[in-house]
């Protein structure tokens, strides 16, 4: 056998890559959610911005990490009022607490883009869902998707 066809032959032999050959930091897996529905809520407390908005995840290893970023339009009843963003893992806000991981404010209906990411360590490998939260903490209304799609997406990292 030539030295080519040795080497083609590791090639279909190995043409399973297993996920140690990829080594740290590769991309397992993506998943990804969008919604464009206008959504909206008054309520003080995170409560799920949308159903859609939800992304589930099975790692491979427990010690892999999920990387999450998600990408909203935010809009606001009055340029008065303050909400915050934030990312849950099921019941379990991997934000800042109380505050989330962004808060937005002088901003009306028209709606700005925000944007949220984190780097997670489930240390599971059990299904694993994550979606977008909002809340109002000044009154009125906070709106999601306000003249734009949103969009989440994990990505499995090897850890």
């Amino acid at each position: 056998m030539s030295l080519t066809q040795l080497r083609n032959l590791g090639i279909v032999a190995n043409a399973g890559i297993s996920t140690t050959k990829l080594g740290t930091g590769a991309v397992l897996q993506v998943v990804t959610a969008t919604d464009s529905t206008t959504r909206s809520t008054t309520s003080s407390e995170f409560v799920t911005a949308s159903n859609t908005l939800s992304v589930t995840i099975t790692p491979s290893s427990a010690s892999n990490k999920i990387f999450v970023i998600a990408t909203c339009n935010i809009g606001m009843s009055s340029t008065t009022h303050t909400g915050y963003i934030t990312i849950f893992r099921g019941a379990t806000d991997i934000g800042t607490g109380s505050l989330g991981m962004s808060a937005f404010k002088n901003i009306g209906d028209d709606g700005i883009p925000a944007s949220v990411s984190v780097l997670d360590s489930p240390s599971t490998t059990s299904a694993t869902t994550y979606q977008i939260y909002v809340k109002n903490i000044s009154g009125g209304t906070t709106y999601l998707n306000q003249g734009s799609k949103s969009s989440i997406t994990a990505f499995e990292i090897a850890g």
